[in-house]
């Protein structure tokens, strides 16, 4: 590993940790002393995602990330409750004997994680999900909601 100040190779790890999905290694470069931090991750085969019209992509985690953020716009939600939940949701899908999952699974899953953080970040993520048409639709989900609580 080259250390990123002075570009010698000679660095060593000083301390080891699991880390979400990866392994956090602290390094110190011989040459200089500096530290710096890598992180590890295991190669996956990709994830592809099936979406409604039959065409396939590349699983991206930020879409999740993206849509979670705005459903969470202004709401009493940091960034790091966020990124746990994208975790849960990518770790969910990755563990899946499968190496495609359909687009609607991903939504479920991320309606799923968003229903135990936040109502209202719920609501507006299904509304846009669901594709709700009118008022009536977006009632019957919130009393469902309210069934529910």
């Amino acid at each position: 590993m080259k250390c990123p100040y002075c570009g010698d190779e000679d660095t060593r790890v000083i301390d080891s940790r699991p880390a979400e999905n990866s392994i956090r290694r602290r390094r110190q470069c011989a040459a200089c002393g500096k530290r710096f931090t890598t992180y590890e991750k295991i190669e996956t085969i990709p994830m592809m995602v099936v979406k409604r019209d039959s065409t396939r992509e590349l699983f991206d985690r930020s879409k999740i990330e993206a849509g979670l953020v705005r459903a969470c716009h202004k709401r009493p939600i940091s960034a790091n409750e966020i990124t746990e939940v994208v975790d849960r949701i990518e770790n969910e899908i990755m563990q899946r004997d499968s190496r495609e999952i359909p687009s609607t699974e991903v939504g479920e899953l991320v309606l799923k994680h968003l229903r135990q953080l936040d109502d209202v970040a719920y609501v507006r993520f299904a509304s846009v999900y669901r594709e709700f048409q009118d008022v009536d639709t977006f009632l019957e989900e919130i009393l469902k909601l309210a069934k529910k609580s």
